[in-house]
């Protein structure tokens, strides 16, 4: 997928917006996947934006299920394979949308990542 600057650019202002809140809680940090910068716990992604300026973040499968089927997501594919709790919202879904989506992944990855 081609790199689309202006969206990127776009989305990346709204995650460190966004970011503000998550930043003063323990353990969270900004580290590296996919080519690009996301928010992590205690080491592991939850939330980033991806080349076409939409976020993308790691949640439970059933949750993904649900988001996927109300078209409010959409489920990341990588390499032919199918993500299984990794989706991505559209910009246009707006900041609370994404704010609450981020709060969603950072809840589980808090929950599955070792202290």
């Amino acid at each position: 997928m081609a790199k689309d600057h202006a969206a990127a650019e776009r989305g990346d202002a709204r995650l460190d917006t966004l970011a503000d809140d998550f930043l003063k809680r323990p353990g969270v940090d900004w580290g590296r996947m996919f080519s690009t910068v996301g928010l992590r716990v205690r080491g592991k992604v939850f939330g980033l934006v991806n080349h076409a300026g939409e976020l993308m973040v790691k949640i439970p499968q059933a949750r993904a299920d649900e988001l996927v089927s109300q078209g409010a997501v959409t489920r990341i594919v990588m390499n032919g394979r199918t993500m299984r709790e990794w989706v991505e919202m559209p910009y246009a879904a707006g900041e609370d949308a994404w704010r609450s989506l981020l709060g969603e992944a950072y809840t589980y990855l808090d929950e599955i990542t070792p202290r």
